[in-house]
């Protein structure tokens, strides 16, 4: 239409200066009379890049996920990236579709914020594209931004023994996560240690939400002897066992004291003794790490034990 050779549309295109005035103003003429339109997967193609990073979470709708989210969209941003949402419901199945759309090169880089499939699966997959997660991987060849979750509960069963309790128990999300099975064997450490008796019943399995925390509280109740501290490790279960415990004449710290993880807003507004993680600042790190091809790097993250009222 334009009459000139592709090379000098292309020269146009991408901002040339040595066209001339003529040819440009033809070439402009013919992009306006026939709408055209660049075709961005080809030009990603043509450079070997989608910039989209895939994210996999288990559920969108928990602070905990959402935060680190929210640091990872900030360095999109900042970085020209977009980010592609996978939320698995911890479904094997759900996770392998994004693996595969990274071995398809649909996106550049995958980010596992918590993961389903064995590692022998994740290995599988490290020759397609950088692959980050979200747990301690040191000694593996793949990245990671983690919490080490060993020393944290350490710390945090000492403090409650210091604080004098005795019968300390804990819940989590899913008993089969590698950050869970590290809470786990702390806790087991620490029992040995101390010569304090195991209790299974102290340990609460499948405890994400807010309303999840009156049935902890239920469960507590139906015990001959129930423990007087716990560690919840979500914010948002302590702030229900908070709630469900006033209304059960349960006192905070005195009969149940609570340390929950996270420091979320809920858990200020509640003055409730929290780990403080750095989500969002995870969140940065994990995306950053995403983007830098060919290179394996593990970054541990300092928490903090933030002092409130339910100690």
């Amino acid at each position: 239409m334009a009459g000139v050779s592709v090379s000098t549309v292309s020269r146009v295109l991408n901002n040339h200066p040595y066209v001339s005035e003529e040819k440009r103003n033809a070439v402009l003429a013919a992009i306006k009379e026939s709408n055209y339109q660049p075709n961005i997967n080809a030009i990603h193609l043509s450079m070997g890049k989608t910039f989209l990073v895939g994210v996999v979470v288990p559920f969108i709708d928990h602070p905990y996920f959402a935060l680190l989210m929210k640091g990872m969209a900030i360095e999109a941003l900042e970085n020209n990236y977009k980010l592609v949402l996978f939320q698995s419901n911890y479904e094997e199945a759900k996770e392998l579709e994004a693996l595969q759309m990274l071995k398809q090169k649909q996106i550049d880089s995958l980010i596992i914020c918590s993961r389903i499939c064995g590692w022998s699966t994740i290995e599988e997959f490290t020759p397609y594209g950088q692959i980050v997660l979200c747990e301690d991987t040191r000694g593996k060849n793949v990245s990671s931004t983690y919490v080490d979750h060993y020393k944290t509960f350490i710390f945090a069963l000492d403090y409650l023994y210091q604080k004098g309790h005795r019968k300390i128990g804990y819940s989590i999300g899913r008993k089969t996560g590698s950050n869970s099975k590290y809470r786990g064997m702390a806790f087991m450490d620490f029992v040995k240690d101390y010569q304090l008796p195991y209790e299974p019943a102290y340990i609460f399995e499948q405890y994400l939400y807010f309303e999840d925390g009156e049935q902890i509280i239920e469960r507590i109740k139906q015990m001959a002897d129930p423990p007087t501290a716990l560690l919840i490790t979500s914010d948002e279960v302590a702030a229900g066992i908070v709630t469900c415990a006033q209304q059960q004449n349960i006192s905070v710290p005195g009969d149940l004291a609570l340390i929950g993880f996270n420091n979320q807003p809920i858990a200020k507004m509640m003055n409730i003794t929290t780990i403080e993680i750095p989500l969002v600042e995870m969140g940065r790190k994990l995306f950053l790490q995403g983007i830098v091809d060919n290179e394996v790097s593990y970054q541990e993250i300092p928490v903090t034990l933030i002092e409130r009222d339910t100690v």
